[in-house]
């Protein structure tokens, strides 16, 4: 019997040029411009998903065209979207946190006292220390933001202040910690990508932070607003419709030991939104009944309905006073399902892009041309934040330009540590000021303030990477490798 002819290798798909890279980028910059000039900030409640979505066929055409198959850039695809799937779940938990917190009374609490504590003058800059602190200690701007940063943008609310400068404080706050603190995952991943150890680059990276967060600092406290602030009608109006006690914040200490302890992002907010839920049936049972609607039912039942509707749901407040009402109306896992769908179509593009080869094409030639150390950095930084842009993704933005300029730090003689505290300078912090990176997507849904809002308020995650870039061109802290030359990297 005759033996069957080899099977001829399939070929291999060939490079993209430099105008197919750029084709499906600058499709997607133009399609979401079209769409934030059609429908604003509502773009990203739908119009921004489609622009994603047309713009990864795109990518799919590109990477047809140069030879791969659609059944790989579909897996590519689904592989990229399945790295962001706890992210997803964690912004789950935060609505169904958002929503127990406002029917138990925990998220007025805040505002009370705040409003008792905290002043217009001052309050900027006060809710940034605040959310750098926690931030620092817990490691998570995510976790910081999901619970201390909704209380203090009801804080501002109620002080008649901005919410696009008090959530770019909030943030800038949150993302020093983020940058600086061991425990923070983006830490450790920008350390691991680069080769460095991990409390050598967290001190390199505070020669960058420090600069950065007292400038914002400053910047805060200038745009402060002066004068006299009478809250006594609004914190009046608070204890008439609220018990409020110190006890309402057990489920943000729960949180924060959980945090403290390295629980999981998801375990820590969902459990903080379960002990919400079960403080408002200890402690206005009453409340938990009515908004379910569950009088007729038997009262464990009826509440069990209306933790599980907080949840879901989130809370609708009723109290008759509508400032109140808006305070305290909002959360559930509904209210975060146009961001997870954001950040599905957004990965999605990324993993396509990855895929075809589109970002390795643009990437090669800038590392090529660096003609300095001072260059070699802000090159990585362009190419750190473009990956921002392009895959949606803090995670790829950290790890895949690292990986590629490595070779060439090393070239150079650089110190792994210059790497990876650039990578941390640029990589982690920018990815909160794109819209359509999950990290953008995350903050503009739970401080309920739109990304193109509040970039321009986030001063530290703006100032760090130039500072980075700053400091590279002027020769400061650009150590040299164990055995590398003297001289000029």
């Amino acid at each position: 019997m005759p033996s069957s002819a080899p099977e001829e290798p399939s070929p291999q798909p060939r490079p993209v040029t430099r105008t197919e890279a750029l084709i499906p980028i600058v499709s997607l910059i133009a399609l979401v411009s079209l769409s934030f000039y059609l429908f604003g900030d509502a773009g990203a409640l739908g119009p921004n998903q489609i622009a994603l979505v047309v713009a990864t066929m795109i990518a799919v055409l590109i990477g047809w065209r140069c030879g791969h198959s659609l059944e790989d850039l579909q897996e590519a695809a689904v592989h990229s979207v399945s790295s962001g799937i706890g992210a997803m779940f964690i912004l789950l938990a935060v609505g169904s946190l958002i929503g127990t917190w406002a029917m138990s009374g925990t998220l007025i609490a805040m505002v009370y006292y705040g409003l008792q504590l905290l002043h217009p003058n001052y309050f900027y800059l006060t809710a940034a220390v605040i959310c750098a602190v926690v931030s620092l200690s817990i490691g998570s701007s995510w976790t910081v933001v999901g619970t201390i940063g909704i209380g203090l943008m009801g804080i501002a609310l109620n002080m008649g202040l901005s919410p696009e400068i008090t959530a770019g404080a909030i943030i800038s706050g949150a993302y020093f910690g983020d940058k600086s603190s061991p425990l923070s995952d983006s830490t450790n991943l920008a350390a691991a990508a680069a080769g460095a150890d991990l409390y050598t680059h967290i001190r390199e990276v505070l020669w960058t932070s420090v600069p950065a967060m007292a400038v914002a600092l400053t910047v805060f406290w200038y745009l402060g607003e002066p004068g006299d602030f009478d809250a006594s009608a609004k914190i009046s109006a608070i204890s008439d419709l609220f018990n409020v006690s110190w006890v309402l914040f057990l489920p943000l200490l729960v949180v924060i030991a959980l945090a403290v302890m390295k629980m999981p992002p998801f375990t820590t907010i969902f459990i903080g939104a379960l002990a919400g839920g079960l403080l408002a049936v200890f402690v206005v049972p009453d409340r938990v009944i009515a908004y379910a609607e569950a009088e007729e039912l038997p009262r464990a039942i009826g509440l069990l309905k209306g933790v599980w509707l907080a949840l879901a749901d989130g809370y609708r407040a009723n109290t008759g006073d509508p400032a109140i009402d808006r305070l305290v109306s909002r959360g559930g896992m509904e209210s975060m399902l146009g961001t997870v769908w954001l950040i599905i179509t957004a990965l999605a593009f990324g993993g396509v892009v990855e895929k075809a080869g589109v970002l390795d094409r643009l990437i090669t030639p800038i590392i090529a041309s660096a003609k300095s150390a001072g260059s070699l950095v802000a090159y990585l930084i362009t190419a750190v934040i473009s990956t921002n842009v392009i895959t949606a993704d803090q995670y790829i933005a950290i790890v895949l330009p690292g990986r590629m300029f490595k070779s060439a730090f090393e070239a150079r003689g650089l110190a792994p540590v210059v790497l990876s505290r650039a990578i941390g300078d640029s990589g982690t912090v920018t990815s909160a000021l794109i819209p359509w990176n999950s990290c953008g997507a995350y903050m503009a849904a739970t401080l309920g303030v739109a990304t193109v809002s509040y970039a321009p308020f986030a001063f530290f995650n703006i100032l760090s990477p130039l500072i980075a870039v700053a400091g590279a061109y002027a020769g400061v802290r650009m150590l040299r490798a164990s055995g590398a030359p003297a001289g000029e990297a």
